[in-house]
């Protein structure tokens, strides 16, 4: 850990892109060039002096962190909005990297399943570049992406790429098209019978909003991937980051400590983690 875990270090943005309507992707550097030395699916809590502070999702890889990391950042609240009106140039409070990631060591021979759901795909963008950048250490590689519309995809260039890849099978639906899609129609689960997988060697990651959660893991549980196998990121409302303040507690699980990365096993049954 590079940061101060209870005070921001302050830190330079050096790239500013507008993604969609409401994503912005921040390129972020720290003083004197530092990596920020986090894992993929890690969080940090960035502030705005004067308006306050907010938990955000770690979205470039460590592979590619050459002296600066990125954000993905929705415009949905105070600290998001002043965000979003600054350039690059402006300086904003870094505290972190917090959480825990997901385990790369348990991840490296198997084949790997990603099924992220609109912003879902920032976080798991993180671990998605980190595999594609150790790409022989892993088995079969497949992305399925959705989102509501096709103005509301994230990563386009990337999303290209990929598809382009001809070791990575790639997957897109929009759940309501236009005059510009050519593309796949419905909503995520709809790509799952294009797949087939072998359930013992595969790894397979989510991250969405909360009413996808059910379905999609509906969709891996019925490919028969073991529920230890099965990896979410869960968003909460982190406010200290430590593990103090109480607010992302889920039952007697700290998400700021023990997450946001968890297995399926580890939360299934437990009141209000999905």
């Amino acid at each position: 850990m590079t940061t101060s875990i209870y005070t921001p270090e302050m830190a330079r943005l050096v790239k500013v892109e507008q993604m969609t309507a409401l994503e912005k992707l921040f390129t972020i550097e720290l003083p004197d060039g530092r990596n920020l030395g986090h894992d993929p699916g890690q969080f940090v809590m960035v502030s705005v002096l004067g308006v306050g502070e907010a938990p955000i999702s770690i979205t470039s890889s460590p592979s590619r962190s050459n002296g600066t990391f990125e954000l993905c950042v929705r415009r949905v609240g105070d600290v998001t909005n002043a965000l979003h009106r600054m350039q690059p140039g402006d300086w904003v409070g870094i505290r972190g990297p917090f959480g825990r990631g997901f385990p790369l060591g348990k991840m490296r021979g198997k084949d790997m399943l990603f099924a992220p759901g609109g912003l879902g795909l920032a976080p798991l963008r993180s671990l998605i570049n980190q595999v594609l950048d150790e790409r022989g250490s892993f088995g079969r590689v497949i992305i399925l992406y959705g989102a509501k519309r096709p103005d509301e995809l994230l990563f386009r260039d990337e999303l290209d790429e990929w598809v382009a890849r001809d070791d990575v099978e790639c997957y897109i639906t929009v759940d309501r098209g236009d005059e510009t899609w050519d593309g796949h129609v419905g909503v995520i689960t709809t790509l799952f019978p294009l797949i087939s997988v072998n359930p013992r060697n595969t790894v397979a990651i989510t991250c969405g909003p909360p009413i996808m959660y059910r379905f999609v893991l509906i969709e891996l549980l019925g490919k028969g991937i073991p529920e230890t196998q099965i990896y979410l990121s869960l968003e909460r409302r982190m406010k200290c980051g430590v593990g103090k303040c109480g607010h992302c507690q889920i039952n007697n699980l700290y998400c700021c400590q023990e997450g946001p990365v968890f297995t399926y096993a580890q939360i299934k049954g437990v009141e209000e983690a999905l």
